[in-house]
């Protein structure tokens, strides 16, 4: 910013002192519209007077740092963006619109979303490369969101992410399971329409589980049975060994008293 003062000539002509008292009111003033006037991230223009920040095709390659808290609408788009912080927008408790489109985004951090304030009314996260998501990243956020071209990874934790977001209509179609928990079945098809046809992605997930924890009931039975088979031949081998120790013990031999007194009684 440039920052004009009114210095009149007199004052250049007058005492050295005046001059320097001049100069040192400027720098003052200047030091404190430095600091009140709000900063934009680098490769990123901002509009104060919308809180529009446009960061789009600015080869980014992390959510930039700096994003004044008084921003409405920001804008990532075609960015190299790979992942979502768990704080990135936390401080932006103004925020309407979300932009995060065309990026490469993979992987959200748990709760990446979730401090997005009750504000925000579109969040944008088509043509990205997110394949798992759960409602846990989201949080409670009832923006219109954008989820198309992803490769999904059509499981129970998306199917209750479907159920939990405000899917913009318009685009809903176009989330499609790349690949899926029954394998390669539903590859190519809309999630939204085999949910709709009856597809439970979450039942197959509990009966897994319980084919899982019918196993390991089995196995802890059989571990049970083969220690108590076990424990008995033990104990059967130890008496064995027990008898035939008796058994070879000398057998006690009668004292010549005891024939004396024996023969005196016939």
């Amino acid at each position: 910013f440039n920052l004009v003062w009114p210095i009149k000539p007199s004052l250049l002509l007058g005492k050295g002192s005046d001059l320097y008292s001049c100069l040192c009111m400027w720098l003052y003033f200047s030091t404190l519209w430095g600091h009140a006037a709000p900063q934009c991230p680098a490769s990123c223009h901002c509009t104060w007077d919308t809180g529009t920040v446009l960061c789009s095709d600015a080869e980014l390659r992390a959510i930039p740092e700096g994003i004044p808290p008084e921003t409405v609408s920001l804008h990532l788009e075609r960015n190299y963006i790979r992942e979502i912080p768990e704080s990135a927008f936390s401080h932006l408790v103004q925020l309407r619109d979300l932009y995060l489109s065309h990026n490469r985004i993979d992987s959200l951090a748990t709760g990446a979303l979730r401090h997005l304030g009750p504000e925000l009314r579109m969040l944008d996260l088509s043509h990205n490369h997110l394949r798992h998501a759960s409602r846990e990243e989201f949080g409670s956020t009832r923006a219109k969101t954008r989820l198309y071209h992803n490769p999904w990874h059509c499981d129970c934790a998306l199917q209750e992410l479907m159920e939990t977001l405000n899917l913009e209509p318009e685009t809903v179609n176009g989330i499609i399971c790349e690949s899926s928990v029954r394998g390669g079945e539903h590859t190519g098809q809309s999630l939204v329409k085999l949910l709709d046809s009856g597809v439970n992605f979450c039942s197959l997930q509990r009966k897994t589980t319980d084919i899982a924890m019918l196993v390991t009931m089995f196995v802890w039975f059989f571990m049970v049975i083969v220690y108590v088979v076990y424990y008995v031949r033990q104990n059967q081998a130890e008496a064995r060994r027990h008898m035939e120790y008796l058994k070879s013990l000398p057998s006690p031999r009668k004292t010549p008293t005891e024939t004396d007194t024996l023969s005196t009684g016939f």
